[in-house]
């Protein structure tokens, strides 16, 4: 059974409890990190034998394995690792943590229990089936680790890692595509652990040549293991300052590339200390001494071809600072060296909750440039935790407009150069200066306030719904006096009335229609999952033309109808698609017992239990629910169970009420009452004593008719719970008798289809939802008029006045 993402995070995160209280997450990082790398490098030897990485005897995750228990483990997994960088010139690389380090890991047994947890943990992963090229499990592994760890870490041990999104939208900005060579180079100046660049390098067909540099030996390394993980085995990384030690030099020159990315520290205040050679990167201007966001811009710049580009994340003060700043800034944008400038929204960063914007540069004509591309992305995010993160609809979105240079109101325009060197703005690039985000108001109408009626100018803001519904707007308003409306139809039944509309009813049957036409079109696709897949190929491609298709549906935002497939396709279709890929559709789809996966330590829900106890048997259907399987060919079965449960709920139901209207002090079962309770056994105690002693016949009769409604309730339960057990069994032997063409169905059209249509058609519901309102938001706030809130306050007066009277005070 191949291992899931979900389960392998769960599996790595474990790991990183057994560390958790010896040390803080920026240290033990390094020990999850090397772990992993050992593990994978081991696996990828024995399935690959042109690995590029020397696995020698005694240097293997398999030498770990066999110290579990061992006295001295710390000190045999430091000379495991040490033999393998050793036999690949990993030392200082994968070496660097001390598995042997009593302050961090313990003394005596503590060590010895801690890394041998520690080490099976990792033995029960395999990833002799991962690939490092496009959709890699590792890979996102590593990602996940990386992204827990800077948010554990804090802010200043968090600038290590560049989220994912983030690195999305610099890569696809930077200008690389379908005709950028293997041999063309990208460059990060501070590439902290890599994963900048390798998502960069992802962008290209062919891959590029990559080349690094980073100033912390620790995150070097990382950078290093990263790419190796990654199959980057050739990159070129390299330690040292970027700024006051740039390794990649000519002469008195800075070397060049065709891209670059980067996200430097912000505004670091050192950033000249020991600062000897500016290998003539300050032409433009020297840099404020205390804030050295411009030495990386104008460093970068200078690391360029003269046709290259590059995307930089700073700080917003880059675009609005004066002083020296601005006179940079001025000589930038004279030269046209700045192509574009994206807005990110807040609460992104690790190191940071500020807000910071994306510099595109770019050399490419750049004396031809005529004006600045601007784009306002600072609203489209999700909370993720105690911080922000682009949703896929969000990079898409931003990916597209500046691709294709769209100006769209309120998000992106072309700002003319002229327009940017006007003295009111006098190079002033802060985005509001250029593009007016922010909402319309929302104008309230004195004169509907005085005389009644919904204004007709806030009904025509709605015209959106009205052109796709043309009827709706007469049935639900009808004229007040010229310019002003009232409701036709009481509040309570607008939404209803925009649901039973033939109109939203063809709207809605229109995007399911869309929906199924987008399906069809790529179920053969689908259907042909096999081990050469690669998923990242597969949802750009069914997820794009989703957008497309959306494109010019009315009311509908594509990017919103793009978002559901991608939160699916992240949550639950990924692990899907890579089960198939790995096991075929009949083998991922058998049920597995839950038991086999205790090794692994994960916490899982089963599925399916049959019997009770410590005899059940538990199941976990990975692939396909049972509930999909029940309804394709139990449907019948399942509504005889469903019965069942009515008829349990209502004898249940039955025994609340009786008990409810009897046990009252004085009612007829107060007597057989035990902490406001009384259960079935309650009720047999007091039966037998009121019986001998011989009490009110009454109340013997109510605890009999008690005990039957208990026992009915029983046999109820029974046979729901013996109805139950023998679907449950019919379903697990179903699994078995499922042929491809039946779990391709189950899979692709009961599961993939009908969650994506449903998905999307709650987009549409929640466009009425909008709409109902936004109608009743202005029904209530013209329905008084300024003459009737003066009636009831004369009224209220009155009333007060009368009181006042009765107490004998004047008023």
């Amino acid at each position: 059974m191949a291992l899931k993402k979900s389960d392998l995070y769960s599996s790595l995160w474990r790991s990183c409890d057994e560390l958790r209280g010896g040390m803080d997450a920026s240290q033990y990082k390094d020990y999850i990190l090397t772990l992993l790398f050992v593990k994978y490098v081991t696996d990828k030897a024995k399935s690959d034998p042109n690995s590029l990485i020397d696995v020698p005897v005694g240097g293997s995750f398999d030498d770990m394995v066999s110290l579990k228990g061992d006295k001295e483990i710390g000190d045999r997994i430091n000379k495991i690792i040490g033999k393998l960088a050793e036999a690949n010139g990993l030392e200082k690389v994968i070496d660097l943590a001390d598995f042997n380090d009593e302050e961090k890991l313990g003394k005596g047994k503590e060590m010895q229990d801690r890394l041998s947890k520690l080490v099976m943990i990792f033995a029960g992963l395999d990833f002799r089936g991962t690939r490092a090229e496009g959709d890699d499990l590792l890979g996102d592994a590593y990602e996940y680790l990386m992204r827990h760890f800077a948010t554990e870490s804090g802010k200043s041990k968090g600038q290590f890692y560049t989220p994912a999104e983030v690195s999305q939208v610099l890569a696809k900005v930077v200008g690389i595509g379908a005709g950028t060579r293997q041999d063309h180079t990208v460059y990060d100046p501070t590439c902290g652990s890599g994963s900048l660049l390798l998502k960069v390098v992802d962008e290209a067909p062919r891959g590029l040549t990559i080349y690094g540099q980073e100033k912390d030996n620790a995150t070097w390394a990382l950078a290093q293991m990263n790419m190796i993980l990654h199959g980057y085995e050739d990159r070129d990384i390299r330690k040292g300052d970027t700024i006051t030690s740039p390794q990649f030099t000519q002469g008195a020159r800075l070397q060049t590339f065709d891209f670059a990315v980067a996200n430097p520290p912000f505004s670091i205040k050192s950033w000249s200390n020991g600062l000897e050679n500016d290998y003539g990167r300050f032409e433009f201007g020297r840099p404020p001494e205390k804030n050295g966001d411009y030495a990386f811009l104008l460093h970068i710049l200078m690391s360029l071809k003269s046709n290259g580009k590059a995307a930089v994340i700073l700080p917003h003060g880059v675009l609005f600072r004066g002083h020296a700043e601005a006179n940079i800034r001025k000589e930038l944008l004279y030269r046209g060296y700045i192509k574009g400038i994206i807005g990110l929204p807040a609460n992104l960063f690790y190191g940071t909750g500020i807000p910071a914007c994306i510099i595109i540069l770019d050399k490419e004509n750049a004396q031809a440039r005529t004006g600045v591309f601007m784009i306002d992305a600072s609203k489209g995010f999700m909370k993720d935790g105690n911080k922000n993160r682009l949703r896929s609809q969000d990079i898409h979105k931003i990916v597209d407009v500046f691709s294709k240079q769209t100006e769209t109101e309120r998000y992106s325009r072309m700002v003319p150069l002229r327009e940017i060197a006007d003295p009111k703005h006098d190079y002033n690039l802060n985005i509001p200066r250029y593009i007016d985000s922010s909402e319309p108001e929302d104008i309230q109408d004195l004169d509907a306030h005085l005389r009644g009626g919904i204004p007709d100018h806030d009904l025509d803001a709605l015209n959106g719904y009205w052109e796709a519904f043309p009827s709706l707007r007469a049935t639900i308003f009808k004229p007040n006096r010229p310019g002003y409306s009232d409701l036709a139809i009481g509040v309570a039944e607008v939404q209803q009335t925009i649901l039973d509309s033939d109109e939203f009813q063809k709207f809605a049957g229109g995007i399911r229609g869309q929906v199924n036409d987008w399906f069809a079109a790529h179920r053969p696709v689908l259907q042909a999952l096999d081990e050469d897949t690669v998923p990242t190929d597969l949802i750009a491609r069914i997820g794009d033309d989703l957008l497309a298709r959306f494109k010019n549906t009315p009311l509908l935002d594509e990017y919103d109808v793009y978002e559901q497939l991608m939160t699916y396709w992240h949550g639950v279709m990924h692990d899907d698609v890579f089960l198939v890929m790995s096991d075929g559709w009949c083998e991922a789809a058998k049920p597995r017992k839950t038991f086999e996966y205790y090794e692994r330590k994960l916490s899982e829900i089963p599925d399916l239990v049959l019997g009770s106890g410590r005899s059940a048997t538990k199941y976990k259907m990975d692939l396909i629910p049972p509930a999909l399987v029940v309804a394709r060919y139990f449907a019948n079965e399942q509504a005889k169970v469903d019965a069942l449960h009515t008829a349990a709920e209502v004898a249940s139901r039955a025994v609340e009420e009786y008990i409810e209207e009897h046990a009252l002090e004085d009612g007829l079962l107060a007597e057989a009452m035990d902490n406001d309770k009384i259960s079935k056994a309650l009720a047999s105690t007091r039966l037998k004593a009121a019986q001998y002693e011989g009490t009110d016949p009454e109340e013997i009769k109510a605890l009999q008719h008690l005990i039957k409604l208990y026992n009915g309730q029983s046999v109820a339960k029974k046979a729901v719970k013996e109805a139950q057990a023998t679907l449950d069994l019919a379903t697990l032997k179903k699994y078995g008798d499922l042929t491809r063409l039946e779990v391709i169905q189950l899979v692709l059209d009961d599961k993939w289809h009908a969650t994506v249509t449903s998905r999307v058609a709650s987009e549409a519901e929640s466009l009425t939802l909008a709409l109902v309102e936004r109608i009743l938001q202005l029904g209530e706030r013209y329905e008084q008029t300024a003459g009737d809130l003066s009636v009831e306050l004369e009224k209220l007066e009155a009333k007060v006045a009368s009181h006042l009277a009765a107490m004998g005070v004047e008023s």
